[in-house]
C-alpha cells in the first residue's frame, strides 16, 4: 500500500506499507507532489536492479537500506533491521510489493 502525505512545510513524502501496516519504505521530501509522482514512477523500470538498493550499517550495528533512483539520489529510506538477513527480506518484500502495485504507472 503506497500512502502520499502532504506535510506541514508544503512538502510531500510517502510510505510503502505491507498489507500488515509495516512501513518498508519511508520517502524522503520532495517540493511537489508531481516530483515525487516522478520519482515513483522511476522506480519500477530500475527496482530489479543492484545499483538502486545501498546497503548499509548505522552507527548502533543495525542494518538499513536506501532506495536511489536511476540519477542518484536517494528516493526513500527502511527501516532498521537486526540483521544482515532481515534486512535482505526487506529489499526482496519492498521489490514484490513494487511489482503487485499495477496503479503506479498512473499516478
Amino acid at each position: 500500500m503506497l500512502d502520499i502525505e502532504k506535510k506541514e512545510d508544503n512538502t510531500f513524502t510517502f510510505s510503502l506499507k505491507t498489507k500488515n501496516n509495516v512501513v518498508l519504505l519511508q520517502g524522503n521530501s520532495f517540493k511537489t507532489k508531481e516530483e515525487l509522482h516522478s520519482a515513483i514512477k522511476e522506480i519500477m523500470p530500475s527496482i530489479n536492479s543492484l545499483n538502486v538498493f545501498e546497503r548499509k550499517t548505522a552507527y548502533n550495528g543495525k542494518f538499513l537500506f536506501n532506495l536511489k533512483g536511476l540519477n542518484g539520489k536517494v528516493i526513500g529510506k527502511s527501516q532498521f533491521y537486526s540483521s544482515e538477513a532481515g534486512m535482505e527480506n526487506g529489499i526482496k518484500n519492498l521489490k514484490n510489493s513494487f511489482l503487485s502495485m499495477p496503479n503506479l504507472q498512473t499516478l
